[in-house]
């Protein structure tokens, strides 16, 4: 497929991720700066580079035949997979997480750019399987899903491998799954948070013991409940198959998603970190733990309180610039932009984000090819996941994750993944008639 119009480029979807990538760049730098006004970091030099080269992927991206990528999806599927492995196994280890590889002071984070060959697999695959039976092909759907997230999982990095998820969502109602089997999961999901979450709960914000929490933390009664849960399932759906009736498919329906929800939080309180598992619930009550696992949503909410409507300033930061806020240049920029240029710089990084979803949800709607639909999906997906939940973070509205906010915070790889994923969008609306 050619290009059809060169005047199909998206030239305010550019505009928009260049003008983020430039505050970006201005706050990196403020974040590099002490309380003497000396700039004590080189990352924004290293930002910049990573911005200009990130651009010109974009353009090259966008110029390559998107359609072409389907027949050498699954093979670079499986090298992104082989890659995981090498990286759990002989990768380097940063703040807990095996995650990059490299050579000398230069690394790359995998896991990263294997969110937009997830996206191309994915959508692959949905596109090519219109004809076959929908719970086979969401099956077939969840299982490229949970290879690469299991594997991230082992890193373990569960704020990456959590951003698997919602683009799997978005892009299996685009292919027009069964929305029972969508929310499905996505119960399935928040249920096995909770029940994971249920002991941490009671020792950092209950504070006394609860008869769910006594059940559930016994091992041998866990396994019990699935077993009951599992066998009422398959029963009901016996059921559903010999005598017709739709409440028996629901009933199995429930049981079936408890059963998998309680068997998954069995497997993440094992696999996941006290200290991650303890993240996601002290925002609930950051004050439990303020010099501990709450102090950086304490002093993320600070700063974004004491910027007020205009901010106090480009470079009159005190939280930043007195150290008190942690990963000010990574997950925690836009409390410093907050506290600098107040609520309307806020909201000027809230304007370009959704000129960015409108642009991208414009290019999903008038594209007539289901291949170019699924990866725009799965982009806005990857892109509109990041924006809430680090948004959320630093409001202190959502547990702190990890996830940093794409084209403003620092790092190569996230910045190169996200520039790839819009050049793929450009790339589409270009090849529209």
């Amino acid at each position: 497929m050619n290009i059809r119009n060169i005047t199909n480029f998206d030239y305010l979807l550019f505009l928009a991720v260049s003008g983020l990538s430039v505050i970006g760049i201005l706050f990196i730098y403020s974040s590099g700066v002490n309380a003497d006004g000396v700039s004590m970091s080189n990352e924004y030099i290293k930002q910049l580079v990573w911005v200009i080269s990130g651009l010109m992927f974009l353009f090259i991206v966008s110029i390559y035949d998107y359609t072409k990528i389907g027949d050498r999806a699954f093979l670079i599927f499986v090298l992104a997979m082989l890659l995981l492995v090498y990286t759990r196994f002989f990768g380097k280890s940063v703040k807990g997480a095996t995650s990059w590889i490299g050579i000398g002071g230069f690394g790359i984070q995998v896991s990263e750019f294997t969110k937009i060959v997830y996206i191309l697999y994915l959508a692959w695959y949905l596109s090519k399987s219109q004809n076959e039976k929908a719970f086979r092909r969401f099956l077939k759907a969840a299982v490229i899903m949970g290879i690469p997230m299991g594997l991230i999982l082992l890193q373990p990095d569960l704020g990456t491998a959590s951003v698997y998820l919602p683009i799997f969502l978005i892009m299996c109602f685009i292919a027009g799954l069964p929305l029972r089997y969508v929310f499905g999961l996505l119960g399935m999901t928040l249920c096995m948070v909770i029940f994971m979450l249920l002991p941490l709960w009671e020792t950092t914000i209950l504070h006394r013991p609860s008869l769910a929490v006594k059940v559930l933390g016994n091992k041998n009664i866990a396994l019990l409940i699935i077993f009951s849960l599992m066998s009422a399932a398959v029963i009901a759906a016996i059921g559903n198959l010999l005598l017709k009736k739709q409440y028996y498919y629901w009933i199995s329906y429930v049981f079936g998603i408890a059963a998998v929800a309680l068997s998954g939080a069995l497997v993440g309180s094992r696999v996941l970190k006290e200290y991650q598992m303890k993240r996601l619930i002290i925002f609930l009550d950051p004050q439990s733990d303020p010099r501990g696992a709450g102090w950086n949503i304490i002093q993320s909410m600070t700063a974004i309180g004491s910027g007020g409507k205009s901010g106090l300033g480009f470079l009159k930061g005190t939280q930043s610039h007195y150290r008190f806020l942690p990963e000010q240049s990574t997950d925690f920029i836009f409390s410093i932009l907050s506290e600098e240029w107040g609520f309307l710089g806020g909201l000027l990084v809230f304007i370009l984000y959704a000129v960015i979803f409108f642009r991208i949800l414009w290019t999903i709607k008038k594209t007539d090819n289901l291949f170019g639909k699924l990866i725009a999906s799965g982009v806005i997906g990857m892109l509109f996941f990041h924006f809430i939940v680090n948004i959320g973070m630093v409001m202190g509205f959502m547990p702190i994750t990890g996830i940093p906010l794409l084209f403003l915070s620092y790092g190569g790889s996230s910045l190169w993944t996200a520039m790839i994923g819009i050049g793929l969008v450009i790339g589409i609306s270009l090849r529209q008639l």
